[in-house]
């Protein structure tokens, strides 16, 4: 029968004389790294079983208690970090938090829009403000997907064929992440998918005030369960 997290933490702790503080204390430098939150309280949660990370936390453990995360979580695996890791699995990258946005409202500022102050991981090899969760399947010819994290940059600016996050004000407020083409001289603006199943929108003269470059996509990350 398999362990649980909780009791392979207790586990650990007691066969080498660890208080809370003292894993709090050990995992300190990789919270700083990778940019992620543990607090006292989610520890506490974690020891009596309540609740178990997620898998950056559970990361941060395992690096900290320098153990293996499957070992952690309680499956039938070895203890120490060294053991091979299963090849669809890759090590943590290095980056910082940003904002997730969960709705975009008409009118406002798009971080004023943060939900709950949720956050998403941003490698460290892009330049992004913050992060939209991708809904729906216009753009899969670029291989955005529903469900992907897309990473924005802030921008007013359009360079052409770029993918940006565009809020479209009309009868009400749409949100859409779209190929843009903007022609200043003749002000026409048109969206674009990536799917054939979508047909371009073109916006002239005054329709084009009605559109709001939110910012431009700089990349995308995918979860496991897609």
């Amino acid at each position: 029968m398999e362990a649980t997290f909780s009791a392979r933490l207790r586990e650990l702790m007691a066969s080498r004389s660890l208080k809370q503080v003292d894993v709090l204390e050990a995992a300190k430098p990789y919270c700083e790294k990778y940019q992620v939150k543990l607090g006292k309280s989610d520890l506490s949660q974690y020891v009596n079983g309540i609740t178990e990370p997620g898998q950056w936390k559970l990361a941060i453990l395992a690096l900290a208690l320098n153990v293996s995360e499957g070992w952690l979580t309680g499956l039938d695996v070895p203890m120490e970090r060294t053991a091979p890791a299963p090849p669809n699995l890759f090590p943590m990258p290095g980056g910082r938090q940003i904002p997730l946005i969960g709705t975009i409202a008409c009118g406002e500022p798009i971080l004023a829009e943060e939900k709950d102050g949720e956050k998403a991981f941003l490698p460290a090899h892009m330049d992004a403000d913050f992060a939209l969760r991708c809904q729906g399947d216009s753009m899969i010819g670029a291989n955005i997907m529903d469900g992907d994290l897309v990473y924005i940059k802030q921008t007013s600016e359009v360079q052409n064929g770029g993918i940006y996050a565009v809020l479209i004000d009309g009868m009400e407020c749409e949100a859409t992440l779209k190929h843009v083409y903007f022609d200043r001289e003749a002000k026409i603006l048109t969206i674009t998918a990536d799917n054939p199943r979508f047909p371009p929108r073109t916006f002239t003269g005054t329709a084009v005030d009605r559109i709001r470059i939110i910012g431009r996509a700089v990349g995308f990350t995918r979860t496991l369960n897609h």
